[in-house]
Formats: C-alpha cells, structure tokens, sequence
C-alpha cells in the first residue's frame, strides 16, 4: 500500500521542489565527515554524495558516515576514475544495489570523471557513532 519512490532530480518540479534550489541548499551546508583538505575536484564527488539517500534513513550517505574511502586517480587520457569503498547500515540491506547504482550515476555527473568504481565493504560494520553530529542532530541520536 506505502511505499518508497525514488524521483530524478529533473522531475522534482512536478513536487513543487526547484531543484537549482535545492542544489544550492546542499551545497551551502558543510558536513563533518568530509574532509576539511579536500580540493576542488573532490569537494565536487562529495557534493554529489551527499545527494544521495538512504531510503531507510532520510540522511544522505557522507552524513551518515557509510563513505568509508574517496580516492580520485588522474588518467593518462586527462580525465579521472574515482574509487568509492562504502558500506551499507546492514549488511543484509537489499537496497545495497540502489545505492551503488545511485552513487555510481551522480559521480559520473561530475565533469572530467569517466569512471566511477564502487566497492562495498562491511568492515569495519557501520554504527551510529560514523554519523556526523549533523546527522545525530537530525535524527535524534545526538547524546
């Protein structure tokens, strides 16, 4: 009877969401999981990142501290492979393959990346403490 919907960001204004806004809102707010050194390219990757949603949780994945490793490699062509290893907040999650695809297909979107790898891992096993406080504050776990 309920279920989850996942809408691509350019039907968002059949929601009355503008999604230029919305871009502008995510990246205007900072996050404690991403590391303060981070260059130009790599603030990009975690931007995209960050608009990705755990269906079961509505907090994005660096908030929620399931992006273990970011790691971008020049390539001989110019452009760049960026390698994800991430978890899953269970490792029987079945919405695992989602999120993989999902961050697979934002990354992409950044310009000057042409490959995007993904590796899953479950260990260490995520727990709430990975969160950042923004999330713990948005969740009610902060304490």
């Amino acid at each position: 009877e309920h279920g989850l919907a996942r809408i691509p960001a350019k039907d968002a204004e059949a929601l009355g969401l503008d999604a230029a806004e919305e871009k502008k809102k995510s990246e205007a707010s900072s996050s404690s999981n991403i590391p303060g050194d981070a260059g130009d390219l790599e603030m990009e990757v975690w931007q995209q990142l960050r608009g990705v949603y755990d269906p079961e949780i509505p907090v994005n994945i660096v908030d929620l501290g399931l992006v273990y490793d970011l790691n971008i490699q020049k390539l001989p062509s110019g452009y760049s492979q960026v390698n994800v290893k991430m978890t899953l907040t269970a490792p029987g999650c079945g919405m695992g393959p989602v999120l993989v695809g999902d961050v697979e297909y934002r990354v992409a979107k950044v310009p000057n990346v042409r490959h995007v790898a993904v590796d899953l891992v479950f260990d260490p096993p995520w727990s709430r403490e990975m969160m950042s406080d923004e999330a713990k504050l948005e969740t009610g776990l902060f304490y």
